[in-house]
């Protein structure tokens, strides 16, 4: 992405981060990868606080790129809810902490790590089915919930920063249907050209990141740079 200077992809080991990690480094910015399933100081989870602060703590650069590329549709057995019967209060308390709380907390520690001049994006992978306008199926109870909170905290972050750094792009990104783990047990309906390669769809949000301004913080945006309404 043009004019990045240091870069920190979080959720690094799944589909689409592994694929942003990979698309920077070619790009030659240098990149560092953090994900739950790796060790030591590039170790993060999203439900565990500590481990987002320490990984701040850790940045000895400030990113002037964050790339969080987490997010939670499946797990084990537990699929997204059809109707009202299937909700279960723990399973909505999971998708929050990995689709909404856990993203608003590594705000809350990477951005005042963050440059406090210039061009800085922090993005989030985000869904259009967090669109509350955009709801027209229904079903999916928590994944639609806890990416609409998403959104929502982008939103409320964005104009908390524009008083720290009023260049600071902070946004949620749609990327389509990527060929994933997250989005195989429901690609049966997708068409083939709108099924995106992991490698793909990174190159895509990275496209749409590099024409976005300080205007656009805030806001949410599909992989071909169309913006989604809240």
């Amino acid at each position: 992405m043009s004019g990045t200077r240091s870069a920190v992809v979080i959720g690094a080991s799944g589909g689409i981060g592994a694929a942003m990690v990979r698309a920077l480094a070619e790009e030659g910015v240098p990149v560092r990868g953090l994900a739950r399933s790796f060790a030591g100081r590039d170790h993060i989870d999203l439900t565990d606080e500590e481990t987002i602060a320490a990984a701040a703590r850790s940045l000895t650069t400030p990113p002037d790129l964050v790339f969080v590329a987490t997010g939670l549709l499946h797990e084990g057995a537990q699929g997204p809810e059809k109707s009202l019967s299937a909700l279960d209060p723990a399973w909505l308390a999971r998708q929050y902490a990995v689709n909404a709380i856990g993203p608003a907390l590594v705000a809350k520690h990477v951005l005042p790590r963050m440059p406090k001049t210039g061009r800085c994006v922090l993005a989030f992978l985000s869904a259009r089915v967090g669109s509350i306008s955009d709801n027209r199926l229904g079903g999916w109870y928590g994944y639609r919930a806890s990416k609409a909170a998403l959104n929502q905290l982008i939103r409320t972050v964005a104009v908390e920063e524009r008083r720290r750094n009023d260049r600071t792009i902070v946004v949620g990104l749609h990327p389509g249907t990527v060929d994933t783990p997250l989005s195989q047990p429901f690609q049966a309906n997708v068409r083939p050209d709108q099924l995106f390669a992991a490698d793909r769809a990174a190159v895509q949000l990275l496209d749409v990141l590099d024409g976005l301004k300080a205007p656009d913080s805030g806001r949410l945006f599909a992989w071909d740079g169309a913006e989604i309404s809240p």
